[in-house]
């Protein structure tokens, strides 16, 4: 039953003031980030994963020297590309620089013999249920358009993210939490909030952005926990919106807000519990590494991550040294192995954790940069970026643990076998959760667009 006006409020208290009063203030416009309560909807087909989970290695890992081993570059060390390979273009200018040798040693590991680094040890032990791709490429040569092309599917900003589309087309599976969050550390990402953004489409289907230190979502507890008085001052927001909305045209802006203060309210009483690491045992804590000072807040990071997939949420990606950490211009040596030791336990712990749990099966993992590395060397101990050539990791979701997939040239330049764009993998993804591409469309501008613009093929091979 619709609830009677209430006639006590001051007609000096404008609407600026009373959600500053009401405890929500600034917090709660920050919470229009938020998914509403929009229920599960169907899928094209018959999906092999319900969830996401990407974990960004934000800045290029290098490939040759994690996951795609080159003999051709300890034969040449020291040598230019031959002149076969033409004009390379990289941002610092490196093409015509002298071919730079792994020092990393790479094992086969498990049953399928995949080839890893020892940079990698813990993940190594993962190898039979992992796909290696090494025949992926992108547009961007820069950060801030590769990380915005991973994320949205172009190199320029303004268009919907990746985790929108998959909750535009599936919606929430917890009508407590977000559908879509997003955790960092270690710094700033590069093009900021744009990359779990909206774009075009209406803002309740952005990420919500966790903070890595302190409370996750700042302003969400009420005073007191006074949770009835709270209701009481949601159910009159309503109100008030919804009698703004009676007198004008239906604002996308305005039901998005709507929508995420009922959210902020229910996550006031879901979101501590899910947060609350305490309620983890110490023998968990420690394999994901939280006692280790070198992975800690990404291991944080990776535990919150499985505590929301388990709730239900349904698109959660963990950066991984966000600020371009991953970025090895010069001593590549130092910065990967400072890298690779905060990634590796709390990434192959998760794994297990979920595997353990039953929820691998069902959720698509993905781990990689926005481009690779190059095989020539930057200054004497560097490597430039490389977007022509570089390598995705992928568990879970259905894909078939113990495989490779494609292969880039003797040297790593470039994918020369079963080449995987950017727009082929957000189509790989969204069929594994069951969504065609192709049908998956937003009307805008009269146009209907989608995530993979007007190319993208699904990599089938991952699942069979």
């Amino acid at each position: 039953m619709k609830r009677p006006a209430r006639q006590h409020v001051a007609p000096i208290l404008n609407r600026r003031q009373f959600l500053h009063e009401a405890g929500l203030g600034f917090g709660a416009l920050a919470l229009a980030a938020m998914e509403g309560a929009a229920a599960s909807r169907s899928p094209h087909r018959a999906a092999t994963a319900d969830r996401v989970l990407f974990l960004f290695m934000e800045g290029g890992p290098s490939h040759i020297d994690l996951f795609d081993p080159k003999p051709e570059l300890v034969k040449r060390q020291g040598q230019p590309l031959p002149a076969s390979f033409g004009r390379v273009v990289t941002p610092m200018g490196t093409g015509g620089n002298a071919l730079l040798p792994s020092k990393r040693k790479f094992r086969r590991h498990g049953r399928s013999g995949l080839e890893i680094s020892d940079w990698l040890p813990h993940l190594a032990e993962c190898a039979d249920d992992l796909a290696i791709v090494r025949s992926c490429w992108a547009d961007g040569l820069n950060h801030v358009g590769a990380v915005c092309q991973m994320n949205t599917g172009n190199i320029l900003a303004g268009r919907p993210s990746l985790g929108s589309w998959v909750l535009y087309g599936l919606g929430t599976m917890n009508q407590n939490l977000p559908g879509f969050v997003v955790l960092t550390e270690g710094g700033e990402v590069l093009g900021g909030a744009r990359n779990w953004g909206t774009g075009f489409m209406p803002a309740t289907h952005q990420g919500t952005h966790f903070r890595s230190r302190g409370s996750p979502i700042l302003h969400l507890a009420p005073p007191d926990r006074q949770f009835d008085r709270q209701r009481g001052k949601l159910d009159l927001i309503r109100e008030l919106n919804e009698r703004h909305a009676r007198k004008r045209e239906e604002d996308p802006q305005l039901t998005a807000r709507l929508d995420a203060y009922e959210l902020a309210f229910r996550m006031q009483a879901a979101a501590p519990e899910v947060v609350d690491l305490s309620q983890e045992t110490q023998r968990t804590k420690e394999e994901y590494g939280l006692n280790r000072k070198d992975c800690v807040e990404f291991a944080h990071r990776c535990l919150l991550a499985r505590r929301l997939l388990e709730r239900g949420v349904r698109f959660v990606q963990v950066y991984c040294g966000a600020g371009s950490h991953w970025d090895a211009h010069s001593n590549l040596e130092a910065n990967h192995t400072r890298m690779c030791a905060r990634a590796d336990q709390p990434t192959a712990a998760l794994l297990r954790d979920l595997k353990r749990r039953g929820l691998l099966e069902r959720t698509l993992v993905i781990w990689g940069g926005e481009f690779g590395r190059t095989p020539m060397a930057e200054g004497t101990d560097g490597r430039d970026h490389n977007p022509y050539g570089f390598t995705m990791v992928f568990a879970g979701g259905g894909v078939r643990g113990g495989q490779v997939i494609g292969a880039t040239d003797e040297f790593g330049l470039r994918a020369i076998e079963n080449r995987f764009h950017v727009h082929d993998l957000h189509a790989t993804i969204l069929h594994a959760l069951g969504l065609d591409h192709t049908r998956l469309t937003y009307r805008y501008n009269g146009r209907d667009e989608r995530l993979t613009e007007t190319s993208g093929e699904v990599l089938y091979r991952l699942f069979g």
